[in-house]
């Protein structure tokens, strides 16, 4: 564990860094009280992940991939952007 001052970890923080990256505390005073600690970051590397998890619990349905109907998708491109019994602000109209 090193212990520098402000000044000078201000005037060095590069070289700090590169100390702390490779395991090394850092401890940064002001007027000789300790005010910081410089440590390096966890990683945090992920499992690989588990394909096929849900593989025969779940069903998707044979027509997931067809096109809305036009009702449907009449309101996705000309439909209010609040239905008028949840608009919360009917003044606004």
């Amino acid at each position: 564990m090193t212990t520098v001052n402000m000044h000078e970890a201000k005037t060095h923080l590069s070289r700090y860094v590169e100390q702390a990256a490779a395991s090394e505390e850092i401890i940064i005073a002001k007027a000789g009280k300790p005010m910081a600690r410089l440590v390096p970051l966890e990683s945090k590397e992920l499992p690989p992940r588990k394909l096929g998890l849900l593989a025969g619990r779940l069903k998707v349905p044979d027509n997931f991939d067809d096109p809305l109907p036009d009702d449907i998708l009449d309101l996705f491109y000309n439909g209010p952007i609040f239905p008028p019994e949840a608009d919360p602000t009917p003044e606004m109209r």
